[in-house]
């Protein structure tokens, strides 16, 4: 599986079910540039694990947008299939009104040049935080049992704001707001000796 880390995120123009519920037959990844981008791919509607993440990335989708984040869905799916599963209860396992766009990558394309695709079928669950010049800067892919941590999404976002910031790296852990950039010195030893 190939990384698409520090390269320019493949661009692609699809169908989508945008925030409002209506359609967009030319939704177009590119158009977001001078924004961040969450891209996330998740394997297909009304199943069991997708719907707890696409349910999370909008509960939270207000922090993202502070971020100057938008965040966006793919699945192999049509945009009728996103429609029906945004207009069914989430008692009855549906998303309800999700507050970003769930695009159709019906041709299978997108998965394909973001590396994702499984078997030709479904695409894994992949994640891309694409920066403000269109650019990967980092990507994390999950088979298909294992859900995606949301506040992980908006901690690397926050990351990659305060590396462009401040020129500064982020070491293992780091949060925002937290003093956690300096330096222990006795620490890094002591974390090697346990576990190096």
């Amino acid at each position: 599986m190939a990384t698409l880390v520090s390269q320019k995120a493949p661009d692609f123009t699809a169908a989508a079910v945008m925030p409002d519920g209506s359609f967009k037959d030319d939704f177009k990844l590119s158009d977001l540039q001078g924004k961040y981008v969450v891209l996330f791919f998740y394997p297909l509607d009304f199943t069991f694990v997708c719907p707890t993440e696409i349910v999370g990335f909008s509960a939270e989708i207000e922090e993202f947008k502070k971020r100057n984040t938008e965040v966006v869905g793919v699945s192999v799916d049509s945009k009728f299939s996103h429609l029906a599963w945004r207009n069914t209860d989430t008692k009855n396992g549906g998303i309800g009104s999700i507050q970003y766009p769930l695009v159709a990558d019906m041709d299978k394309s997108i998965s394909r040049n973001y590396d994702v695709l499984l078997g030709e079928s479904v695409a894994l669950r992949g994640l891309f935080l694409i920066d403000k010049n269109g650019v990967v800067q980092h990507q994390l892919i999950n088979n298909l049992p294992l859900g995606r941590n949301i506040q992980e999404a908006l901690r690397m976002v926050d990351a990659l704001q305060y590396f462009e910031a401040n020129g500064e790296v982020c070491p293992a852990n780091w949060e925002k707001g937290k003093d956690s950039m300096k330096p222990d010195p006795s620490g890094s030893q002591e974390y090697f000796n346990k576990h190096g």
